[in-house]
């Protein structure tokens, strides 16, 4: 079962992986070293404001620009469990995906979830619900497949558990 639980970290829209982690980071592939300069550029206190469990909520187009997998990794390594947006870029949707980032699209979720709600987020059933106001949002869930991605961490622990127990 995937439930979440944490406090919302909100931003906007249009934030590219150049801001989410600058290329000048990139020489690295250190998840710690990533998480190190997660968000600087659009937000200098951001490694001191996201707390572990914490989820972020962003607005529409996230992880525009260029195709690294390292925008990510910086998130998930800085200690953010999940990611809402009103929606992906689909680069990162699924670079997301295959590093074990569970992320949903409830467009009028964003909207309506402030800065430091809670919320608790159930991915088996595509539900959001905002602890702090009571609402409730939903969406389509994943997949079982892309679910199970999701737990084993990404695809390259899922396929190294597929090998192991010869199901690939």
């Amino acid at each position: 079962m995937m439930i979440y639980k944490g406090k919302a970290l909100k931003y906007g829209d249009n934030i590219d992986t150049d801001v989410i982690i600058p290329a000048r980071y990139l020489n690295t592939t250190d998840p710690k070293e990533l998480a190190e300069h997660c968000m600087e550029d659009l937000d200098l206190n951001f490694k001191e404001k996201v707390k572990e469990k914490d989820i972020l909520v962003v607005g529409e187009n996230f992880g525009c620009g260029s195709s690294r997998e390292h925008a990510p990794i910086a998130i998930k390594a800085s200690g953010v469990k999940c990611i809402i947006a009103k929606s992906f870029a689909r680069i990162f949707y699924r670079n997301a995906i295959n590093i074990g980032l569970p992320i949903l699209e409830i467009s009028e979720a964003v909207d309506r979830i402030n800065e430091g709600d809670e919320l608790e987020v159930d991915f088996d059933k595509g539900v959001l619900k905002n602890l702090t106001t009571g609402e409730t949002f939903t969406t389509f869930p994943f997949p079982p497949l892309i679910q199970e991605i999701i737990k084993k961490g990404g695809l390259i622990n899922f396929a190294r558990e597929r090998v192991k127990g010869g199901s690939l």
